[in-house]
C-alpha cells in the first residue's frame, strides 16, 4: 500500500529523490534496511523550527547510539538555505530539499494554514518514523517543537 492522502502506519514511503543540504541525492526507497525519521517543518532558521532542530542535535548521541537509524528534515527550503540553516546551528543531521513539496504532499503534510486571518498553503509540522521494511511505522502530526525530541525518544525505544 503507497501512500495517497495522509501518512498512516504500515503505509510504504514514496519512491522519491530529495536534495539534501549538500546538493546530493537521497532516494527514500534506497534507506530501506534501516529506520528512518523523518521530520517535516516549515522554514529554516525560524524560532519553531530552529527549536526543535537544536533539540534533536543537543540530543544527538542517544540518537547516534540506535543501530541503522537516520535523521532528516525536510522543508520546501532550497540547497542554500538548508546549508546556511545546518551550519549556523551545527546540525549533525542532513535537510532534505522538498521545494514542491511534492513529499509533504504525498504524506498529506501540505496543508491549508491561517495567519491573522490569511489563509495559505504550507507544511504542518509532522514527522514520520519509517522501518526497516520501508513502511510507516509512526506518524505525529502538528506536533510541538518542544514536545518532537519526547515523542521520537518514545516511538524509538530509547
Amino acid at each position: 500500500m503507497t501512500i495517497t492522502t495522509a501518512a498512516e502506519v504500515g503505509q510504504t514511503v514514496p519512491a522519491q529523490t530529495l536534495l539534501d543540504d549538500t546538493g546530493a541525492p537521497v532516494n527514500l526507497r534506497e534507506l530501506a534496511g534501516k529506520r528512518v525519521v523523518l521530520y517535516f517543518y516549515p522554514k529554516d532558521d525560524t524560532s519553531g523550527c530552529t527549536t526543535q532542530a537544536c533539540a534533536i542535535r543537543d540530543t544527538w548521541s542517544e540518537f547516534e547510539a540506535v543501530e541503522d537509524l537516520v535523521i532528516y528534515g525536510v522543508s520546501p527550503d532550497d540547497v542554500a538555505s538548508h546549508t546556511k540553516f545546518r551550519g549556523k546551528h551545527d546540525l549533525p543531521f542532513h535537510l532534505l530539499v522538498d521545494t514542491d513539496h511534492q513529499l509533504a504532499d504525498d504524506f498529506g503534510f501540505w496543508v491549508e494554514k491561517s495567519l491573522y486571518g490569511n489563509k495559505y498553503m504550507g507544511v504542518e509540522r509532522s514527522t514520520v518514523i519509517i522501518g526497516a521494511d520501508g513502511n510507516i511505522s509512526a506518524v505525529a502530526r502538528k506536533i510541538a517543537p518542544g514536545k518532537h525530541v519526547a515523542w521520537l525518544k518514545s516511538e524509538l525505544g530509547i
